[in-house]
């Protein structure tokens, strides 16, 4: 695959924005059952919750073995530096604060302007790695109120990219309208409940970067608005069980 000047992308590969968490693990799987050439990009940006971004090594190691032709698929890893956005922002997850509700009741764990520059450097990335798709796990029914994680904000930064780069990207979001009971029943689907464990165990989600305390639905301080939420979609899942559908 030609790097630099290339003038198409290829119609099956895709370029999945893996942080190391629930969504974007869940993500991950989606593309590798979709797509015939998976490579991922990362994002260090001084988020207090870095450890995550240690966890995408497990989650590979497990979803490769998995099944043998999501490893055939999957490519190249990237990590992108982008501590300027730490630097520009003033917020719970880039500094040491308390995490509290902000003005017009947006909490402060929001980084202004983070998932537009995330899909923009990722749609640079893609063009010079020739990868048409670009899958990203933003959602806005379980979700803090983000902006940027709208569908509309989604659909808007799609054409601009394809305006500003004179492509033909496709911007997926497979989670856009599941909360995360849903999202935990998608990866049950994608890759049974060994992936669900696989996710479970090594996928990190909370926003302080607990990995100390081990609670059922995995590792968090289960006070956080991402743990809350997490170990919501958990619980909901879990009791599906008793309606005849399989949980883990």
């Amino acid at each position: 695959m030609a790097q630099g000047g290339i003038d198409e992308a290829e119609d099956n590969g895709a370029l999945v924005l893996f942080s190391g968490g629930q969504d974007s693990a869940t993500c991950l799987a989606w593309a590798l059952a979709r797509f015939s050439r998976v490579e991922t990009v990362g994002f260090a940006y001084g988020q207090r919750h870095a450890v995550e971004l240690d966890c995408r090594a497990d989650l590979v190691r497990g979803l490769t073995a998995l099944r043998p032709d999501w490893a055939l698929g999957l490519g190249e890893a990237h990590t992108l530096d982008v501590g300027v956005i730490g630097a520009l922002s003033d917020t719970a997850l880039t500094r040491e604060r308390e995490i509290e509700l902000g003005e017009g009741g947006l909490p402060n764990t929001f980084v202004p302007g983070r998932n537009l520059i995330f899909v923009v450097l990722a749609a640079a990335l893609a063009y010079r790695r020739g990868l048409k798709h670009i899958v990203a796990g933003m959602c806005e029914t379980d979700y803090s109120g983000y902006p940027d994680c709208r569908d509309d904000t989604l659909k808007a930064l799609q054409v601009a990219i394809n305006l500003g780069m004179d492509r033909r990207f496709v911007l997926h979001t497979p989670l856009m309208w599941r909360d995360k009971a849903a999202t935990w029943r998608l990866a049950q689907e994608l890759g049974g409940v060994d992936l669900v464990k696989l996710i479970r165990e090594h996928s990190h989600t909370c926003y302080l970067g607990e990995r100390g305390q081990w609670h059922e639905w995995g590792y968090g301080c289960g006070t956080c608005p991402a743990c809350r939420l997490r170990a919501d979609g958990w619980t909901r899942y879990a009791a599906a069980s008793s309606t005849g559908e399989p949980a883990a």
